[in-house]
């Protein structure tokens, strides 16, 4: 237990951490992958090398120490990495690795300022945060344990159908390979995926949302290839699916995780998504519709590059078709003016633009994309004075505390 005098110690270390917190963390990582090169196999490498993870981490450490005295502060963080590593199948032992080199890298990188009493009050808080989250991931992999048709770690699946939404995206349907029933995710989940890089001579593991209805058959995950000369981890993973992994062949993959789930409530619903980061609302879209329930209105708005980009046309011209409450609305970057309707406009996603529906408080907001995109339309929704507990939202990036 940290004494008040050690968390004085805490506090004293933030200007230093906002100074050399990300060299702490580069150097962290490259002496933990030294001493233990096996955890290149969990470690998202793309994150690595794109410095993500370091940063994620680095801003982690330092509201960590920032929040020292009041460690409650950080739960809704704990949930979602404690979901994030659940999906990782972390385990107790790996926290003590991290650990050791994160002590290590305080010592050899801070020099003189790391006293032995600075030292020793990080290593106590550690253990603290360590005691945390092992705790709160306890509790989730118990959790998939006594649900029927789940499971802790790894299970074999089979892909039994690769369908092409577009130009870009491809959905991989899959069914466990022992003939099983799959436990029911809730909507906005994801799922891990391990596959072994034969260029780098590694598994990698990335999460994937689930892209449909929660049902006992299967899970629909929709893959974006990526293109261009400088493609990283993340998508050579992405383009290994689709190239390398067929129809029949057999992959590894975790129980659905994730807290970025559709809110059990009847007030109206807004769907925000940016590019590939429609997947995990469309499951949220399409449990709706299977629901049944009148559920107010349902506003899906989505932006891409183009309609040849756009994955699940089809899908949403069907559900609005079927379900008059759903309003589609779609934004191009690139678009001829014979494409222009009354559902679609021209450019990004622009909540100021659309004039047929009111933006009040009386709905929940459900957003996801990429960086940029999230942090404009949370600003958007900000203006319009939506309240921040009306407002949930994922985005595709790293997160941990480790």
């Amino acid at each position: 237990m940290l004494t008040s005098e050690q968390k004085q110690l805490i506090l004293a270390t933030v200007p230093l951490l906002r100074e050399k917190g990300l060299e702490l963390t580069k150097y962290f990582y490259l002496r933990m992958f030294e001493h233990h090169p096996e955890l290149k196999n969990i470690f998202n490498l793309g994150n690595q090398r794109a410095g993500k993870q370091q940063m994620a981490l680095a801003m982690a450490v330092l509201g960590y120490a920032e929040n020292i005295s009041q460690p409650e502060k950080l739960m809704p963080v704990v949930d979602l990495i404690g979901h994030k590593h659940a999906s990782l199948n972390i385990q107790p032992e790996q926290y003590e690795i991290v650990g050791t080199h994160l002590l290590a890298s305080i010592k050899e990188v801070l020099g003189d300022a790391a006293t032995e009493d600075i030292v020793q009050a990080w290593a106590v808080a550690y253990q603290q945060l360590a005691d945390i989250m092992i705790g709160h991931e306890h509790k989730i992999y118990q959790a998939k344990d006594n649900e029927a048709n789940n499971w802790v770690g790894w299970k074999e699946f089979i892909i039994k159908s690769k369908v092409e939404e577009s130009e870009e995206i491809t959905s991989f349907y899959l069914v466990p390979q022992d003939g099983s029933k799959v436990v029911l995710h809730q909507p906005g989940q994801y799922i891990s995926i391990k596959v072994f890089l034969e260029k780098i001579g590694l598994e990698q593991i990335r999460q994937y949302s689930i892209s449909c209805a929660p049902n006992n058959e299967y899970y629909r995950i929709s893959v974006k290839r990526e293109v261009g000369k400088q493609v990283d981890m993340n998508g050579m993973i992405s383009n290994h699916l689709h190239d390398n992994i067929h129809e029949g062949d057999s992959v590894m993959i975790s129980s659905p995780s994730g807290n970025f789930v559709l809110q059990e409530n009847l007030r109206d619903k807004v769907f925000i998504s940016g590019g590939i980061g429609q997947t995990p609302l469309l499951s949220m879209l399409e449990a709706l519709e299977l629901s049944g329930v009148d559920q107010g209105n349902i506003v899906w708005i989505h932006g891409c590059r183009n309609k040849d980009v756009q994955a699940f046309k089809d899908k949403l011209h069907y559900i609005s078709n079927n379900c008059s409450q759903v309003k589609p609305i779609y934004f191009y970057d690139n678009v001829t003016s014979d494409h222009i309707d009354s559902s679609v406009y021209a450019g990004v996603v622009d909540l100021s633009k659309i004039k047929e529906y009111k933006f009040d408080n009386e709905a929940d907001y459900y957003v996801c994309g990429p960086r940029a995109f999230l942090d404009k339309q949370l600003k958007d929704l900000k203006k319009l004075n939506i309240k921040a507990d009306q407002i949930f939202y994922e985005e595709f990036a790293p997160a941990s505390v480790m």
